[in-house]
């Protein structure tokens, strides 16, 4: 039984084919994808999905760089939208900070995410978490915050702060690049089995360059994470799935 807990299947990449993706992930034992909204409109898209195919549990969110486009009264509008739509969802992502894109614009960002946080906190619900280039920020504002079942996804945050996450108690997704990236390696080989998801954020972040990634490559990601922390593979399957249970 498979999980990827963080991709975008709104994307204009998958337009043409997503029912026939959806199938090679069912046929690779996907049970569920968590597809997450960024924006306003992304955020209805990805409902209307989920109405339509099983396997796809909508996260909404609004991303970091989504969010300063935005007037004060359109943020609020979408927070509004989000919290109307609570029992439709199965977390609040992609929320964050980024500041390899748009670090000229911490404190609007900032301002945003601990908005994103506190409704969070009013809905009870679990958080997707961005933190590009921010990853200490990001922290800290979670260690402020009330919430429990964190998610922070592709993680890049140096040794230091992995640990601090994960005495924490938060959950880390591996996206597929683990078979190229020295530094997922090391965070799983760091961090218990009990904190680890599995996630693609597809269609980005494939396990081989330059490919469109999906949710069946997820498969990957735990053939990895045996290989690194010496598990049968269904064992490793059955830990991750009751990490997504109990995060979820």
């Amino acid at each position: 039984m498979l999980v990827d807990v963080h991709a975008h299947m709104e994307h204009p990449l998958f337009k043409n084919d997503l029912k026939e993706v959806l199938a090679r992930a069912e046929q690779a034992g996907v049970k569920t994808i968590i597809s997450s909204g960024t924006n306003p409109h992304l955020n209805i898209k990805t409902l209307e999905l989920a109405k339509q195919f099983q396997i796809i549990k909508p996260a909404l969110g609004i991303y970091p760089t989504d969010g300063l486009v935005l007037s004060d009264k359109e943020f609020d509008d979408a927070l509004q939208f989000i919290r109307n739509n609570k029992k439709n969802m199965i977390a609040i992502g992609e929320i964050g900070l980024d500041f390899q894109e748009a670090k000229d614009k911490a404190k609007e960002q900032e301002h945003n995410f601990l908005k994103l946080l506190g409704l969070a906190e009013e809905l009870n619900l679990p958080v997707i978490i961005h933190s590009r280039k921010a990853e200490e920020r990001v922290i800290a504002a979670l260690e402020s915050s009330k919430l429990k079942k964190i998610v922070l996804h592709c993680f890049s945050g140096n040794m230091n702060l992995i640990k601090r996450a994960e005495a924490n108690g938060w959950m880390f997704s591996i996206p597929c690049n683990i078979t190229m990236s020295s530094h997922f390696q090391s965070l799983v080989k760091q961090v218990s089995m009990n904190q680890l998801l599995t996630e693609t954020d597809a269609p980005f972040l494939p396990p081989v360059k330059g490919e469109r990634n999906e949710p069946k490559n997820v498969s990957q990601t735990i053939s990895k994470i045996c290989e690194i922390k010496c598990l049968d593979r269904e064992e490793a399957e059955n830990m991750i799935f009751m990490n997504f249970q109990k995060t979820f």
